[in-house]
């Protein structure tokens, strides 16, 4: 992908069948715009359904996918999983939402893409208030910010968890002793601290993330998917058998750990971020809305059978990710899946970071002359995944700080500001009461975990480190 930024404004090669500038798409606010009279055109070497599919996929499965069975944990057998498809439904409606919003600037200005934080402004501007239309331009700081602060941590997390599971491989194949009968590995060698995994991973990771095209990720995507899979094959067939009786679960966990369960919810759910990006660099974006449904439900699906079944087969015992429960033993396979999920993650790393970089980088590289733009770009690149890295070593609980990226960032994109970002587009032109009061309810909602779980975060992040037993490997 071109180092410049994709911004609305550079486009004008838009065209519209049925729609003047300052009209709204065919379909309005009742949905996206009809495949038929939706004309914007799509880049002619850009990515095939196929492609941004498994772009929509990697980016939506990563390391909270792991930690889920720990948050139905703080949710209960029963409340825990109706809750992640409740949040499941919601957070899809809220993508289509921000995509029907995009498209509507789309229309309306002639533009040829608009991103999530132009969507913003462009909806503050449309409002009846005239503070909120001089102050518009903030609605795409602010969003940039939260873009950032989730997505950075996002790549915080994956430091950790490819640092860890490297250690736990290595450990377990120096380990001298095995009993590979009970499926452990008694005793383990000393390996090296997690954070020296971290820095010797620090100059991989920035080589990946020199790669800018999406098209040409998508091929490392598509191995990383196939890897993710074939550990997620092995986890099912291992969690699913010898299941113990689930009556002594609650049903309901306590109400002071629900917003843990929250935090790590939206943190696995929060694909927003990559979601118009991805329609931007389709060959045809008329196909991104059936992309969407399709991945998103996959995407539920998945979480809510690896949650429950989790949290069925270890129950009290379960661990932040669940990979630490699987037996340590090198012989078996469970220590492939380690490998595995790790070689996933470090090529999802490229695709999570790539929305931070190409809000950062571009206005930076466009205030320095056009021969030496290539240098600053690669310069913070590195810069940006070094900050990534430091993070990582500095933050001794990152699983209470998923949940405080999750509540406070991922909330806000993926709960709060879609709905509002409906009624700031539609609200001139008419809404239904009924529509009004969805968004404002789904808003609500967003904002009291956004309070709560960040509230609870906090507390839990400032308990006592002596509290846990392995901080370095308590990470979602």
């Amino acid at each position: 992908m071109s180092t410049r930024r994709l911004r609305s404004e550079d486009y004008n090669d838009y065209s519209s069948t049925d729609v003047t500038p300052e009209g709204s798409p065919p379909g309005g606010m009742n949905g996206f715009a009809h495949p038929e009279s939706y004309q914007r055109f799509g880049e002619t070497n850009g990515t095939t359904w196929y492609q941004t599919l498994i772009h929509l996929l990697k980016g939506n499965i990563g390391t909270g996918l792991l930690g889920l069975p720990l948050a139905v944990k703080n949710a209960g057998i029963l409340l825990g999983p109706v809750s992640l498809l409740v949040m499941g439904v919601v957070a899809v409606h809220c993508m289509g939402i921000l995509v029907k919003c995009a498209h509507h600037f789309c229309y309306r200005f002639q533009k040829q893409f608009v991103d999530y934080g132009g969507a913003v402004m462009y909806g503050l501007e449309s409002t009846p208030s005239t503070w909120l239309r001089t102050h518009a331009i903030w609605g795409r700081r602010v969003v940039g910010l939260f873009l950032i602060v989730t997505q950075l941590g996002f790549c915080c997390v994956y430091f950790v968890f490819l640092a860890d599971n490297l250690k736990q491989v290595i450990s377990a194949a120096n380990g001298t002793t095995n009993d590979c009968s009970s499926n452990r590995t008694v005793a383990m060698t000393p390996t090296m601290d997690s954070r020296l995994y971290m820095l010797s991973l620090l100059p991989f990771v920035v080589l990946l993330t020199f790669i800018q095209n999406l098209k040409v990720l998508s091929v490392f995507s598509m191995l990383a998917n196939v890897a993710m899979l074939g550990s997620l094959i092995v986890i099912y067939q291992y969690i699913v058998r010898d299941i113990p009786d689930p009556s002594d679960l609650p049903l309901a966990a306590a109400w002071k750990t629900y917003p843990l369960f929250f935090g790590t919810a939206i943190f696995a759910f929060e694909g927003i971020g990559v979601v118009l990006p991805l329609e931007n660099k389709m060959k045809n974006p008329r196909q991104f809305p059936v992309i969407l449904y399709v991945g998103m439900t996959i995407v539920t699906i998945l979480y809510i059978s690896l949650s429950v079944l989790g949290y069925l087969r270890f129950g009290a015992d379960i661990q932040a990710s669940i990979t630490l429960n699987l037996p340590n033993c090198w012989a078996r396979l469970y220590q492939a899946v380690k490998l595995l999920f790790s070689f996933g993650i470090f090529f999802t790393y490229a695709v999570q970071f790539y929305v931070p970089a190409e809000i950062v980088i571009p206005p930076l590289v466009a205030r320095v002359s056009e021969h030496w733009g290539w240098l600053v770009n690669l310069l913070l690149r590195v810069a940006l995944v070094g900050v990534t890295c430091v993070l990582a070593i500095l933050i001794p609980r990152l699983d209470i700080v998923i949940s405080l990226v999750g509540s406070m960032s991922s909330s806000a994109l993926a709960l709060i500001f879609p709905p509002l970002l409906e009624i700031a587009t539609f609200y001139a032109e008419g809404m239904h009461p009924l529509v009004i009061a969805k968004d404002v309810a789904i808003s609500l909602f967003g904002f009291v975990g956004f309070v709560v779980g960040t509230y609870e975060a906090l507390v839990e992040l400032a308990a006592p480190t002596a509290a846990v037993v392995n901080t370095t490997s308590a990470m979602v």
